[in-house]
């Protein structure tokens, strides 16, 4: 994923069990952009999970949710139910210490990357287990 270096405005959390997931989550309310997840087990990192905030509307501007990237992290929904509460089940079921989360503003004023593109690519390149098929 060497290529995510081009995305100057990024940086990580941890998320535990026992974590507040607002509170700890960095990402920025304003931005687009994409999220990778690594689960932490016994000190290894494991790629589990890609996800996105924002597209490039087809008249070339860039969209950004209302709460940006942290709000897709924060309060965004799988099968209907919060994602966060996926991710706590995955915590307890696979043991694991924390989930990692990086995320990436994909958009500058040199340039804007599609999210949407973005993690279409890295997860047909990476297959992460938790991103449905």
């Amino acid at each position: 994923m060497k290529f995510l270096e081009k995305y100057k405005e990024s940086g990580k959390f941890f998320f535990r069990a026992n974590d507040n997931l607002t509170e700890v989550c960095s990402a920025p309310r304003n931005k687009a952009g994409i999220y990778i997840i690594f689960a932490i087990k016994k000190g290894e990192r494991r790629l589990v999970y890609i996800g996105q905030s924002g597209r490039v509307k087809k008249d070339g501007e860039l969209f950004i949710r209302q709460d940006g990237i942290k709000g897709r992290i924060v309060r965004g929904k799988r099968n209907g139910r919060p994602r966060k509460e996926f991710w706590l089940e995955e915590i307890y079921n696979q043991e694991l210490e924390a989930l990692e989360f990086n995320w990436f503003v994909t958009h500058s004023e040199q340039f804007v990357d599609c999210p949407l593109e973005l993690e279409r690519i890295l997860i047909s390149d990476y297959k992460p287990i938790w991103n449905r098929k």
